[in-house]
């Protein structure tokens, strides 16, 4: 995976540096997408759910939700969240190419540009070979990734930066065209309750970028069919400079 030191000290900041993120607003578009196939899943697993947001605005709506990610710190913030919401989720600690459930599931999401955080082609085919295996018949795959474009162009070889009262980070990125990985070089400064003193955090993250026909190809590989292909929060086809991309993927019913 793409992640080194695994969240430890960043899982305290995460939900404040995503503050912008309009988690109904996604919620709205999965959503779409189901009645747009025609599907109507009770129980959804999440492939990389963070601290559990997503997963918290989807149970408020009536889905039974597993949340599953790598980071136990980020998945315990996800549990005491859920816990003070009422919602009753499932959290795995696992990595999202060798996940296990224990029995099958209606639809898998992996929103964000989680996918992105896997760095092989060999194990993003595991991870579909695993989403078709606990998949039931008709279910759907729904995922999202960080464009070529976006991590060539907007992302990478570029530094950005924050200065706030309680936290201030440095955000410095380096794109590599020959392996199309970029690397993201964190480091964060939080401001401590019990002293006024700023603790120092760093940590390096890494995404990969891939083609659209190269994702399409593998998923199909390992037995999904890929329903579509869009652009970011539309329904409308991905254009050159499109930044987020959505894949809708599907376990045939006669599987």
């Amino acid at each position: 995976m793409g992640v080194y030191l695994i969240y430890k000290g960043f899982a305290e900041i995460y939900d404040k540096l995503m503050y912008d993120v309009n988690y109904k607003e996604w919620a709205d578009y999965i959503e779409n997408i189901f009645k747009k196939f025609n599907i109507a899943p009770k129980l959804i697993a999440d492939l990389g759910c963070g601290t559990g947001s997503f997963c918290i605005e989807m149970a408020k709506r009536g889905y039974d939700m597993i949340g599953i990610d790598l980071s136990p710190e980020m998945l315990s913030y996800a549990a005491q969240k859920s816990k003070e919401e009422g919602m009753d989720i499932l959290f795995l600690n696992q990595d999202m190419s060798e996940f296990e459930l224990y029995g099958t599931v209606d639809a898998i999401v992996s929103l964000m540009d989680s996918v992105n955080y896997i760095l092989t082609k060999n194990n993003l085919k595991k991870m579909f070979k695993l989403v078709k295996n606990y998949l039931n018949p008709g279910g759907i795959f729904v995922f999202d990734i960080n464009s070529d474009y976006k991590l060539s162009n907007i992302l990478g070889n570029n530094i950005f930066y924050e200065i706030g009262e309680d936290i201030c980070y440095l955000w410095k990125n380096n794109y590599n065209p020959k392996n199309k990985v970029c690397e993201f070089e964190l480091t964060f400064f939080i401001k401590e309750k019990q002293n006024g003193l700023y603790k120092r955090i760093d940590e390096l993250h890494y995404e990969r970028a891939y083609a659209c026909e190269d994702i399409k190809s593998i998923a199909e590989q390992t037995g999904l069919k890929c329903l579509a292909i869009y652009n970011g929060f539309t329904f409308s086809v991905p254009q050159p400079e499109s930044e987020r991309i959505f894949f809708v993927c599907q376990k045939e019913i006669q599987d």
